[in-house]
């Protein structure tokens, strides 16, 4: 018995969007964050979902480490074209829900932070409704990226981006930057 064609046609593009889904997630886990180049976006957890569309139209969503991050429209220019540049039409969206949390950071970006000298945040704080906005220093319990050694002085609870803070290690002297745990 031979099967009917409408149904070898069904298969072979189930097929196809299959081979095209799997092609799209894996460019797109390879665009790297650019204010964080060692990292992916799915190192970094931004990277929430990928699909394909019936037109073959892939959509890409991400979710910005927090309101306001500068670098969204650098990581949806960077997906859109490294898609294309694979022959693929893409449109990137945005997820605000769940708020990202830097908990999202997979064991591989945390290392990575790790071997570039950036201190990997710690767990989140568990917190339910608003988030109050302090200017004060956050207390934090972490350890020189350089030399693991647990004595750090916090220089500036701001570094070069909003979401890190910059801390000097008492032992090796050395600066380093820390991601905040958000």
């Amino acid at each position: 018995m031979t099967t009917p064609q409408w149904v070898r046609s069904e298969r072979s593009e189930r097929l196809e969007t299959t081979d095209l889904l799997d092609r799209a997630r894996s460019i797109a886990a390879s665009v790297t964050d650019p204010e964080m180049p060692m990292l992916t976006l799915e190192d970094l957890g931004v990277l929430r979902s990928v699909s394909v569309e019936e037109d073959a139209t892939v959509v890409v969503t991400i979710t910005p480490t927090y309101s306001g991050c500068p670098a969204m429209a650098t990581m949806r220019d960077d997906l859109v074209h490294r898609l294309a540049d694979h022959g693929l039409r893409a449109v990137v969206r945005v997820s605000l829900t769940p708020a990202w949390s830097s908990d999202w950071i997979t064991p591989q970006g945390r290392q990575k932070l790790v071997d570039h000298g950036i201190s990997a945040p710690g767990a989140a704080p568990c917190r339910n409704g608003p988030v109050a906005i302090s200017l004060m220093p956050t207390t934090r319990s972490l350890t020189c990226p350089r030399c693991s050694c647990a004595d750090v002085a916090l220089t500036s609870e701001f570094g070069p981006t909003a979401c890190k803070a910059i801390y000097r290690c008492t032992s090796c002297l050395e600066s380093f930057e820390h991601v905040k745990e958000i």
